[in-house]
């Protein structure tokens, strides 16, 4: 992804349909293997900051605040391209993973399926979580 000046990401910025929040559905998918590593959700200030730094930065709802992708974890993504949906309402960022995407230690945040009447991990832990986060979590 080419690192992009101001006018040009206000411009981008502006076509994007932000909900009423401000906010926008964020996919991370790994540029290598195609998997779907994780939804997030962007505001302006975290999509204006991935499209200006090539590092993936969302917003979290619950902290109501910017979050850089690994900034407590290690675990970064490095985007490499950005596509908008055909309504301009959800984000796909096609990302190089470094280390894990999930919280929860797996390489990827869908990794749980049906089994019988409940949910159950699909996919091993590969780093454990306090290895990622030690108390912060």
């Amino acid at each position: 992804m080419q690192i992009m000046d101001d006018t040009q990401r206000d411009a981008l910025l502006d076509q994007v349909a932000f909900d009423e929040k401000g906010l926008i559905a964020a996919v991370a998918q790994d540029h290598a293997s195609g998997s779907v590593l994780m939804l997030a959700w962007m505001n302006r200030d975290a999509l204006d900051e991935t499209l200006k730094t090539g590092q993936a930065v969302y917003y979290s709802r619950s902290r109501q605040q910017l979050w850089r992708k690994g900034e407590s974890s290690g675990q970064t993504q490095k985007v490499l391209d950005v596509s908008l949906d055909c309504d301009r309402d959800a984000v796909l960022l096609s990302v190089a993973q470094e280390g894990v995407a999930c919280h929860t230690g797996r390489l990827s945040c869908f990794s749980w399926g049906i089994q019988g009447d409940t949910w159950a991990p699909t996919a091993s832990v590969v780093t454990p979580p306090d290895a990622l986060y030690g108390d912060k979590k």
